[in-house]
């Protein structure tokens, strides 16, 4: 972690209880309290240094002569980061680190640390130290979390459009090439021990590729609007649509739970990076999936339709917006000559539960598809020659031969239903047109299988 000490002199500060005491030998004769925090100071190297308290102990100084208490209720990072600043007034060693220079950036502004009140002042210093963070990947990305606690100042004076700009051009960069870390390799791991002899690195311990998906883990633990943010600078910046799409996966995984629990994830790449995630309330996690869908790539194909489908489940789980579920419907609906049977299987959510799989979402799916494919479809009319092959137009059918496949399996598997209305089975099975159909085996099977069920159902 990149670091910067400023100052010369020994600490000369203590602590007693919720007070802070400069023990310089002279009385105090400025107080100031930041939040629970008392500070018993000298005006001198505060005001020498600091606009602001400049300003305002001159007029404390008028009003109630020699003695001063001055209150910093806006003080941003709060005591916190008064400490170190008064710290850096009196000349005392401090240490800026990647950890605390946003915090102190945005104090020095907010107390006016410019080089009017000494040459190499806060503000000068902790902008140096920003151009080394933004430089580091690592650093960037704890300068960009720390920015949360001093909102609007960090936005005010840019330093979260830098972060992020630091990391999406670092992002959209070839890890290989700029020798950038790997998500969740100490500095020690990722420059392992390199036999050399003659000054020749041996092969038993070569570099290994990074994978695109290599910073993922890193930015899952920016809160949502950040996350946001660096999802759109690298989209412009030109990142794959694909690797976009894999991020946002990554990241709605880790906190959406019903997501997890409906895939195969493999958790154990990384030990388990979800292991201490707190769970987000119901509000927030339905936010964060509309949030999700918006920010999906538009491209078709780039986003599985497993994966749309399980956000689909979710959305309504968490009673998303009907917006967002349409347009999870539609996404999915464009691919679902990708899908495979289970995908379909969605449980019934609505109030009124009348079969055990949402047979509308599945026809709403399938009636988009086929809004998007039959007229392809219809413009290349195929000429069967015999049972089950074409003659003409086999690569404009095989997404509706596909697609009928996957309708009379998911007939077949909903068949038994008693709850299924004879409607919505024909309607279900009527919207696949027969020319897509080079067997009709298995629609006629779906057929069987629920003529049994009302047979039995009947009692005959």
């Amino acid at each position: 972690m990149a670091s910067m000490k400023l100052g010369s002199k020994t600490d000369g500060f203590h602590r007693d209880g919720k007070t802070w005491y400069c023990t310089t030998g002279l009385p105090s004769d400025v107080t100031i309290e930041v939040g629970e925090m008392t500070f018993n100071l000298h005006k001198f190297p505060l005001l020498s240094r600091s606009g602001l308290l400049e300003k305002l102990i001159e007029e404390l100084s008028i009003e109630v002569g020699s003695v001063s208490v001055l209150k910093l209720n806006d003080m941003p990072a709060g005591a916190k980061a008064f400490e170190l600043i008064a710290r850096f007034c009196y000349g005392i060693k401090i240490e800026m680190t990647s950890l605390n220079v946003v915090s102190l950036r945005c104090a020095a502004e907010y107390l006016r640390m410019t080089e009017d009140y000494g040459e190499g002042n806060l503000i000068v210093q902790a902008e140096a130290f920003l151009d080394e963070v933004f430089g580091s990947w690592t650093d960037s990305i704890k300068a960009l979390e720390t920015c949360e606690e001093v909102l609007p100042y960090a936005e005010e004076i840019h330093i979260v459009p830098r972060c992020i700009d630091s990391l999406a051009m670092k992002a959209c960069a070839d890890p290989n090439v700029f020798n950038l870390p790997v998500a969740g390799q100490t500095g020690a791991q990722s420059q392992r021990d390199v036999i050399l002899w003659n000054g020749i690195s041996s092969s038993a311990n070569k570099p290994q590729p990074i994978n695109e998906d290599w910073w993922f883990q890193d930015v899952s633990f920016l809160n949502l609007p950040l996350y946001k943010r660096l999802i759109l600078a690298v989209e412009s910046r030109g990142m794959k649509p694909e690797t976009i799409s894999a991020s946002l996966i990554y990241y709605a995984k880790r906190y959406l739970p019903l997501m997890s629990r409906q895939s195969s994830f493999d958790h154990a790449s990384n030990g388990n990076p979800w292991a201490t995630v707190s769970i987000p309330s119901e509000t927030d996690q339905r936010v964060l999936l509309e949030e999700i869908v918006t920010l999906l790539p538009k491209k078709k194909g780039v986003t599985s339709p497993e994966f749309l489908i399980m956000l689909l489940r979710t959305a309504m789980v968490l009673h998303a917006s009907p917006s967002c579920r349409e347009n999870l419907e539609k996404k999915a609906g464009a691919q679902l000559d990708q899908a495979v049977l289970v995908d379909l299987l969605i449980p019934n959510m609505g109030y009124s539960v009348e079969t055990l799989y949402d047979i509308d979402c599945a026809q709403r799916m399938l009636d988009h598809f086929m809004s998007l494919n039959q007229n392809a479809a219809l413009s290349t009319p195929p000429c069967i020659v015999e049972e089950g092959q074409f003659l003409g137009g086999p690569d404009t059918l095989q997404p509706l031969t596909m697609v009928a496949s996957l309708v009379d399996g998911f007939l077949a598997e909903v068949a038994p239903d008693v709850n299924l209305k004879p409607s919505k089975f024909e309607a279900l099975a009527a919207t696949i047109p027969d020319y897509a159909r080079p067997l009709d085996d298995g629609v006629y099977h779906a057929v069987d299988v629920y003529l049994k069920g009302s047979c039995n159902m009947l009692g005959l």
